[in-house]
């Protein structure tokens, strides 16, 4: 099965037609949040629309930047992974969207804990999966993927916190536009595709017991 993911849209749609090569030969598609520039409904079912033209099968969540119905708008077209999980197969895939505090007073971001919280329950339903794949728009804290150009780690310490205790096999992050990149945790990888404007993508395989993960750009 194959998997590919980006994140940090911001109605940046025409991009895709840059990889509609990848996305013809995708089993399933994962926007990992920010589809929008604070946009709601209409602005993410563009969006989704758009990405459901080059592969039919897509799951997403909100990024801090999306207003808070687009939490809804997601689970109505059967696509959330906020707070959710799908299996298939063997692989359980679950989701944490929105971001951590931060200090522009964006739509959607929650207290620290709430992100763990929102974890927990999304993992809940996919404890038993032998393959785990996290999607989570804020990454861990003190990552290769969570600073600031000053080098400033601003990521969540409950999603660092959550990967350390349940090692998931892979987590996708985003939110920091300047920390493209993969770093690990224990056994999970962690990939930041960065902003899909600026060409960052994430392809993943699973086949049976394993998932592998590759950070690409157009």
């Amino acid at each position: 099965m194959k998997i590919v993911s980006f994140g940090d849209v911001h109605m940046a749609i025409g991009h895709m037609r840059n990889i509609a090569a990848e996305l013809a030969t995708a089993d399933l598609l994962i926007l990992s949040g920010d589809l929008t520039n604070f946009g709601g409904r209409n602005d993410a079912e563009k969006v989704l629309a758009a990405a459901r033209s080059y592969c039919p099968a897509v799951l997403a969540l909100p990024g801090n930047l999306d207003q808070p119905d687009v939490v809804d708008f997601l689970r109505i077209e059967h696509a959330a992974l906020h707070g959710e999980s799908k299996k298939i197969e063997q692989l359980g895939i679950f989701g944490c969207g929105g971001s951590n505090i931060t200090p522009f007073h964006t739509p959607l971001e929650y207290q620290d804990e709430e992100l763990g919280a929102v974890l927990a329950q999304a993992y809940a339903g996919v404890v038993d999966a032998p393959v785990q794949l996290m999607v989570c728009h804020t990454p861990p804290y003190a990552t290769r993927l969570d600073r600031l150009r000053n080098g400033t780690p601003v990521g969540s310490q409950s999603v660092r916190n959550f990967i350390v205790q349940y090692q998931p096999h892979v987590c996708i992050s985003g939110h920091i536009h300047e920390s493209p990149g993969i770093d690990v945790i224990g056994r999970t990888t962690i990939l930041n595709a960065g902003p899909f404007a600026a060409g960052g993508y994430i392809v993943l395989h699973y086949h049976r017991e394993t998932i592998d993960a590759e950070l690409k750009f157009m």
